[in-house]
């Protein structure tokens, strides 16, 4: 089976070969550029399934490609893994605030990017299936859309519709971070008007009800949340 086409770039050549030779030993096509602007330019005339970006780039940046192409829309569904050498929460926040999937703070494990990919096409194969109503998290722990009823252990826990829709939203993108305005806008619209630290209180007011299962929900310091994988 032919695999995914994932562009690369980074201003580093060393670190450009070094996650050519991985991935593609994992039977991926790749696709370098060392600058922005090439970056934009192949993803205009090339089918890319994902991007391997990194935010220190000359002349146009990460942040600056990943806000060109998420909000052109014959390329915002593509997705993106942010590599950062900077570590500095402000730059992760932006990113993943751009429509930006994952990130990596460098150095990184290429076994680790390498799983990270993976995750996030398969979550993307998912997307083009049909869609399930009913998740079910190992342990007991059941999410019917449909119904807008959630049990643990076929016991109903009643929950609030921004607690359902919130917990929904997360459980249907496991692994993935969200920021807190990302979330608002998902389970209420954008410009919802309602502060992102209401979040919080409905993330605070959800560990409560689901007690043992309180850790699925995982607090990402300085960014947002997510559901654990």
């Amino acid at each position: 089976m032919i695999k995914e086409t994932i562009l690369i770039v980074d201003d580093e050549e060393d670190i450009l070969e070094l996650i050519k030779f991985n991935l593609e030993k994992e039977g991926y096509s790749i696709v370098k550029a060392l600058t922005g602007e090439k970056a934009v330019k192949i993803v205009r005339q090339t089918s890319i399934d994902l991007i391997v970006l990194d935010l220190m780039l000359p002349g146009m940046d990460g942040l600056e490609v990943t806000k060109f192409l998420k909000t052109d829309e014959k390329t915002w569904r593509i997705p993106i893994i942010m590599l950062t050498a900077k570590g500095e929460e402000s730059d992760i926040i932006t990113g993943l605030e751009l429509g930006a999937d994952d990130y990596l703070l460098k150095p990184f494990s290429p076994k680790i990017l390498i799983a990270r990919i993976r995750a996030i096409l398969r979550r993307g194969r998912e997307k083009t299936s049909p869609s399930r109503d009913i998740i079910k998290i190992e342990g007991g722990m059941v999410i019917d859309s449909a119904k807008y009823v959630m049990s643990i252990n076929g016991d109903v826990v009643d929950l609030t519709l921004s607690e359902f829709d919130l917990l929904s939203f997360l459980a249907n993108k496991k692994g993935w971070v969200f920021t807190r305005g990302q979330i608002v806008d998902a389970i209420r619209g954008e410009n919802y008007a309602v502060t992102e630290r209401s979040v919080d209180v409905i993330i605070a007011g959800l560990r409560k009800k689901l007690k043992n299962y309180a850790f699925v929900i995982e607090t990402v310091r300085g960014v947002g949340y997510r559901f654990k994988e």
